[in-house]
């Protein structure tokens, strides 16, 4: 059986989960609230304080999304009551980030500004301070969400390897080449 899959899901107070007869599980919390669709052969038990599922057989596609779809429901409990964030940094002599709203204006060293509309679920800031690199925090509920927006915005300019330039997350570290040699 799946270690993961047979752990169940702590429900913290605050926090309201309801399975529909469609097996959509629905979280609402105090920040929002999130909806997932569970695949029909996967079984949702609620009790007063945790959620568990149960596969019927031991065939490898039940034994996949035992696991997947509590690991899931438990991004979603943690979504609606702490939230998610990413940070990324942009390192580049003239990289810059505004935002107005749900939308990012980034200039990264290409002929023009390149316009990023984040989406309304989440919420972006950025922060520009003199010798320090400048920044964007996303933060939301929806953890895919969440990373899938961080990934979008790191492949507008990947970090090279040599000087670093680029959308990096915060705290990531780079396999940093070495230049050619300055001679014999």
């Amino acid at each position: 059986m799946s270690r993961i899959g047979k752990k169940p899901v702590e429900i913290p107070a605050g926090v309201t989960i309801t399975v529909s007869a469609d097996n959509t599980i629905t979280v609402k919390g105090p920040k929002g609230s999130l909806h997932q669709e569970v695949d029909r052969d996967i079984t949702v038990e609620i009790t007063a304080s945790q959620i568990e599922f149960k596969r019927p057989t031991d065939q490898i596609r039940h034994r996949a999304m035992h696991g997947l779809y509590r690991s899931l429901v438990s991004n979603m409990v943690k979504g609606v009551t702490e939230g998610y964030k990413r940070n990324l940094e942009l390192v580049g002599v003239g990289f810059k980030a505004v935002n107005t709203g749900n939308t990012l204006d980034l200039a990264l060293g290409y002929s023009h500004n390149i316009v990023f509309e984040v989406p309304s679920e989440m919420k972006v800031t950025t922060l520009t301070e003199k010798g320090q690199n400048p920044k964007i925090f996303l933060e939301g509920i929806d953890k895919q969400l969440i990373g899938q927006v961080a990934a979008k915005l790191r492949s507008l300019r990947k970090p090279e390897p040599y000087k670093g330039k680029g959308v990096k997350y915060a705290g990531e570290i780079l396999r940093r080449k070495a230049g050619k040699s300055a001679g014999k």
